[in-house]
C-alpha cells in the first residue's frame, strides 16, 4: 500500500503504521483537500474491488461516492465527508452506500476524520463498513417482529372475542338466575303463601268450635304460632330471593329499604345520605337490578369483613350519573386484597358495573378502612334497562 514518502527517523513508525492500517478489517483510506486518494488500506481496495496502487490520486468521491442507491447523481458538494472535513468536523453516517469497480452499491457505515496539520485541516482519513450483512439481518428481525405482532394481534383478538362470549354467557346467566329468582319468589308467595293462610284461618276456624278443651286449644295456639313462623320465613325467604320493593316502587325505594334492613342487622352506626336531583329517574328492569345486587354486595362485605363501627353511605343521583358510596372505618386491606383470583365478589361487582358502562372503584390501607365507589352513566344505563344482559 503506497503512503506517502518520510524522513528516515520516521521510518519504523511509518512502517508500523503501514502494519496496523494492513491488519484491520475495516476499509480505511485517506483525502487531501481536493478529495484525492493519498492511501488506502488493503481490506478498503478488496470490499472496493480497486487496485490500491492505481487508485492513489484519484478522486474518492468520483470513484466510490458518485451516486445515491437510487441510482441518482450524488453531488461532491452535498458529500458529508467532505462537507465535514473541510470544516474541520468529523461525521458518522450509515444510511448511504458505495459502489465498488464493477458498478455495484454495497451499504456502508462510515466515519471521516479531519487531518490536521499545525491546526490546519490538510484532509480527512474515512474509515467505513459493509454492513449489507447487517442490514440484512435487521429486515430479517423486523419482519420476524412484523409477524410476531400480527399473530400477537390475531390471538389477542381471538382472545379479546372468547372474553367478550364468556362476559355474554356470564351475563345471560345471571340475567337467567335473576328471572328464576323473580319467578320462584312469585311461586312461594302465590302457593306457599296462600297455603299458608288457609292454614291459618283453618286452625282459628277448629279453635272456636273445640269449646273448653285446654288440651286442645294449646295445641291450636301452638299451631298458629308455627304458622306464623312459616309466614315470616316464608317472607325473607321471597325477600332474599327477589324484593318486592324493587319491582313495585323501585330502585331508590329498595335502596333505602336495604340500608334500613342492613342498620336494624348489623346494629352499625350508619349514616345515609340520598340525594336526588329533580326530574331526574333512576334506572329500572335489569339495569336497576344490576344496581341493587351491587350494593346489596358492597354492605354484605361491609358487615362480614370490615369490621367496622361507623358506616357512610351517600347516594347520589344527577341528570348523568347515578353514584353510590361506601365508607367504613374498619380494618382495611391493600390493594391487592381486592384483585386477587379468588376475590369473585369483587370481580363480580367490576363485571356487574362494566356491563352497566360503569366503574367500581376501591380505595383502602390496613386499619385505615375501606372506601368503595360505584358510578354508572344513566344513558348506558337506560340503553340497557330492557337488555338481559345488563343484568349480571
Amino acid at each position: 500500500m503506497p503512503l506517502p514518502s518520510a524522513p528516515a527517523d520516521t521510518a519504523p513508525w511509518r512502517d508500523k503504521l503501514t502494519l496496523l492500517l494492513e491488519s484491520t478489517g475495516d476499509g480505511i483510506f485517506g483525502i487531501d483537500l481536493d478529495g484525492r486518494c493519498i492511501f488506502i488500506n488493503r481490506a478498503a481496495a478488496a470490499m472496493l474491488g480497486l487496485d490500491a496502487a492505481a487508485t492513489l490520486g484519484r478522486n474518492m468521491h468520483d470513484l466510490v461516492h458518485h451516486s445515491h442507491a437510487d441510482g441518482s447523481h450524488y453531488a461532491e458538494t452535498d458529500c458529508p465527508i467532505f462537507r465535514a472535513f473541510r470544516k474541520g468536523e468529523p461525521c458518522r453516517v450509515d444510511s448511504e452506500v458505495f459502489w465498488r469497480a464493477d458498478g455495484r452499491a454495497f451499504e456502508v457505515e462510515y466515519s471521516s476524520y479531519p487531518i490536521l496539520d499545525a491546526g490546519q485541516v490538510q484532509g480527512a482519513v474515512i474509515t467505513f463498513l459493509d454492513i449489507t450483512e447487517r442490514r440484512r439481518a435487521e429486515e430479517l428481525l423486523r419482519r420476524a417482529n412484523d409477524e410476531l405482532e400480527s399473530r400477537v394481534d390475531a390471538r389477542t383478538g381471538e382472545l379479546s372475542a372468547a372474553l367478550a362470549r364468556l362476559r355474554e354467557l356470564a351475563a345471560h346467566a345471571h340475567s337467567v338466575r335473576e328471572e328464576e329468582r323473580k319467578r320462584i319468589a312469585r311461586e312461594v308467595h302465590d302457593e306457599l303463601g296462600s297455603l299458608l293462610v288457609a292454614l291459618k284461618l283453618d286452625v282459628t276456624w277448629l279453635q272456636r268450635r273445640i269449646g273448653d278443651r285446654e288440651d286442645l286449644q294449646f295445641k291450636c295456639r301452638s299451631m298458629a304460632r308455627l304458622i306464623e313462623g312459616a309466614v315470616e320465613n316464608v317472607g325473607r325467604i321471597i325477600t332474599d330471593l327477589r324484593p318486592s320493593i324493587l319491582d313495585h316502587q323501585g330502585l331508590i325505594a329498595a335502596l333505602e329499604w336495604q340500608i334500613a334492613e342492613f342498620r336494624d342487622a348489623t346494629e352499625l352506626q350508619c349514616d345515609s345520605r340520598i340525594h336526588i336531583a329533580a326530574g331526574v329517574a333512576p334506572p329500572d328492569g335489569a339495569a336497576a337490578s344490576a344496581v341493587f345486587r351491587i350494593f346489596q354486595e358492597l354492605l354484605s362485605n361491609v358487615a362480614r369483613h370490615a369490621g367496622a363501627t361507623q358506616v357512610e353511605i351517600i347516594v347520589t343521583l344527577e341528570a348523568e350519573m347515578l353514584s353510590i358510596t361506601v365508607r367504613d372505618d374498619g380494618r382495611g386491606a391493600t390493594m391487592a386484597a381486592f384483585d386477587r383470583p379468588g376475590s369473585f365478589g369483587v370481580l363480580g361487582m367490576r363485571e356487574r358495573a362494566r356491563h352497566l358502562g360503569g366503574d367500581l372503584r376501591i380505595t383502602s390501607q390496613p386499619g385505615a378502612g375501606t372506601r368503595v365507589s360505584l358510578n354508572v352513566p344513566l344513558t348506558a344505563a337506560m340503553a340497557q334497562a330492557d337488555d338481559p344482559l345488563a343484568a349480571v
